[in-house]
């Protein structure tokens, strides 16, 4: 098992301009970090795969 701390990636660039940082990256599957501040949000787009959120 490959441990990953979010903290250490380095911020993917996006259209949204929010806190993205990519943790698991595969064909199928994608693991991505977000962390949005008050006021920010997600602008409308399509994923090369399904998508859930976890929110804490």
């Amino acid at each position: 098992m490959k441990i990953i701390s979010a903290k250490t990636e380095t911020i993917v660039d996006t259209p949204h301009k929010v806190d993205v940082r990519k943790l698991y990256d595969h064909d199928s599957a994608q693991a991505m970090h977000i962390t949005l501040q008050v006021g920010e949000a997600l602008k409308p787009h399509i994923t090369p795969v399904d998508v859930f959120f976890y929110i804490l």
